[in-house]
């Protein structure tokens, strides 16, 4: 049984003390929640008050960014250890944002899900198809390249351990949302990707999340698809309200 997991990439926003303020109420709404894994992303500052206020509780730490470098002279950059200081138990990598903006390709997304791996970071690499991948009818051949260079070569006793979160680029930050068959779709055709590089049971205990415009009005129709098992969720996440009834869903 896949254990569900709820996680909130803040993306750029929240200066620390909003980043307290929103985990602190996050703290106390969700306290005994125990159905599925609460995890945070903030951003890099506030890590580690985040990290105290959550200390102890059902919620756990996740970065949404990484370099696959332990150290050494890469200005700007945060290496997997930081990350591992600070309490961090996830780390998001390959976000779309990532991909268009800052020219990740899907071999530098392998060197870090390696490297976040190595350091005992559990890695939540996202992939996905654009609009124009998707009109064009190539999703599928856009997301098995994508698995299968960017999921190369994992240990054999990590094989179980990877998440991939499943985010078309179209339906993240435009309201737009890719309805529970279409997701459900494409995930079932990550999970048999998977099967053929690792073996049918490491592909069926992996958690594959969707992301892309997640919200409590539509949480729970996702949730109730087979290979779907649970959210990267953006916006709705810097919201206490609406990320609380996220992960109060109801399958």
């Amino acid at each position: 049984m896949r254990r569900p997991i709820i996680a909130g990439n803040w993306k750029m926003h929240k200066t620390i003390q909003e980043s307290v303020e929103l985990v602190s109420t996050l703290k106390r709404n969700l306290l005994g929640v125990h159905h599925c894994e609460i995890v945070v992303c903030p951003p890099f500052t506030s890590l580690i008050v985040v990290k105290e206020v959550i200390d102890g509780t059902n919620i756990v730490l996740g970065a949404q960014n990484m370099f696959w470098e332990k150290k050494g002279a890469y200005t700007g950059e945060i290496s997997p250890e930081m990350l591992v200081s600070v309490g961090c138990k996830y780390v998001i990598i390959g976000h779309s944002e990532r991909r268009q903006y800052f020219h990740e390709t899907d071999e530098t997304v392998n060197k870090k899900m390696l490297s976040a791996f190595a350091s005992g970071l559990i890695p939540i690499v996202c992939v996905g198809e654009t609009l124009q991948e998707r009109e064009k009818n190539i999703t599928f051949q856009v997301i098995e390249k994508q698995v299968k260079i960017g999921l190369a070569n994992i240990p054999s006793n990590k094989v179980e351990s990877l998440v991939i979160a499943y985010e078309p680029v179209w339906a993240i930050g435009t309201g737009k949302t890719a309805t529970p068959e279409q997701a459900e779709e494409v995930q079932a055709y990550i999970r048999a990707i998977y099967s053929e590089m690792y073996g049918s049971i490491p592909a069926e205990n992996i958690r594959i999340l969707y992301g892309g415009s997640i919200k409590p009005e539509n949480i729970s129709e996702l949730m109730k698809q087979k290979n779907i098992d649970g959210g990267l969720v953006g916006g709705a996440s810097l919201d206490a309200d609406s990320f609380t009834k996220i992960v109060m869903y109801k399958s």
